[in-house]
């Protein structure tokens, strides 16, 4: 978290020269939604689970972020998920540190809008996996922001611009960001890693609200993964 004032201007100069880029972008690789090989791809993530990744690299000319991201894609076979099958599909798409490797993943990447039903993109740091049972997330919740279709592109992009400038303030709490694409609706999660600090999670609810220009009107849920997993369990 920018502790003072040059540090914090520094922050607001990576994120407006990132919203600057971003609004140049053209989205000219489509990330590929069809599975293909299945139970080829499942082996390969099996592998690569096993196998430890390599520290990120960041070359001195970069503008490096306070946390390192990871960006993963998963999308949802249709009837009931089980959390072992939850685990088989995520898959992950890259990792940065900087500015620059961000956009050079970011300026690769469909947008949320152009994919199809039942698919997530989930941006966390480095060492967290977005799943309830990881250890940084058993004890936290997520804000949940339900959209109409049409807003979501906009509204991620500036969701995630806003947690690499660390515009949510709220220290190591925020775990990571989901967009969802459904049918009717797509849906926007913020998760943070302490459920019952009240005032970390009303400071992540005000500054997503600022973020994504909601009116007052709208309405945000929070929910603790703690009862997600009961809500799972009780399905099966």
């Amino acid at each position: 978290m920018p502790t003072d004032a040059n540090e914090y201007a520094m922050v607001e100069g990576i994120t407006w020269w990132l919203w600057c880029r971003f609004n140049m972008v053209t989205y000219r690789l489509k990330a590929t939604e069809d599975s293909g090989d299945e139970e080829s791809q499942s082996k390969d993530n099996q592998k690569a689970e096993k196998s430890p990744l390599p520290s990120i690299e960041i070359s001195p000319n970069e503008h490096k972020l306070q946390y390192a991201y990871a960006l993963w894609y998963s999308r949802r076979s249709p009837g009931k998920t089980n959390i072992q099958s939850y685990d088989q599909n995520l898959k992950l798409v890259g990792r940065f540190a900087s500015v620059e490797q961000f956009w050079g993943l970011y300026s690769h990447l469909v947008r949320p809008s152009d994919l199809t039903t039942h698919t997530d993109f989930h941006l966390f740091k480095v060492g967290i996996k977005p799943m309830w049972e990881d250890e940084a997330n058993q004890k936290g919740g997520k804000w949940i922001v339900r959209l109409r279709k049409g807003l979501v592109s906009r509204c991620w992009e500036n969701l995630i611009l806003a947690i690499l400038g660390e515009q949510f303030m709220v220290g190591e709490e925020i775990c990571g960001a989901v967009v969802s694409i459904r049918f009717q609706e797509d849906i926007i999660c913020v998760w943070n890693k302490t459920a019952s600090d009240v005032t970390i999670t009303a400071r992540i609810r005000d500054t997503l609200r600022r973020v994504l220009h909601l009116p007052p009107t709208a309405t945000m849920e929070y929910k603790t993964h703690n009862d997600s997993l009961k809500n799972v369990h009780r399905n099966l």
